[in-house]
């Protein structure tokens, strides 16, 4: 997993404003706990409100707030629409992409009605 996207996955874990251990994001990311010493440390450094440390866990303590993405309905359902054609697709080389995705945009704008999971 690259840096960018397993950083990307480490704030979506911590959005929920839950006390997290080193242990428990290294598990979740397939990474070393080192790894999410090393990650926090950086995202700490760059303004993330991240607080902790090593042997208590790390907390994210105030939401963060993404920019407003403006989509004209049929932009997204038309948007929705093909992601879902090229995640049901197992053969398709972007197939897991789309999928990825599909949950980012579900995040971003719960009005896009994409189920979890």
């Amino acid at each position: 997993m690259k840096r960018d996207q397993r950083l990307y996955d480490l704030v979506q874990i911590m959005r929920d404003g839950k006390l997290r251990t080193a242990a428990e994001l290294a598990a979740a990311l397939g990474v070393s706990k080192r790894t999410i010493w090393r990650d926090m440390a950086m995202m700490a450094a760059t303004g993330l409100p991240v607080e902790g440390e090593r042997g208590l866990g790390y907390v994210l303590r105030e939401p963060l707030v993404l920019p407003p993405t403006v989509l004209a309905a049929e932009e997204l359902a038309a948007l929705i629409e093909a992601l879902q054609v090229l995640a049901r697709d197992p053969d398709h080389p972007r197939a897991g992409a789309a999928r990825s995705l599909m949950t980012k945009i579900a995040t971003l704008l719960p009005q896009a009605g994409i189920p979890p999971g």
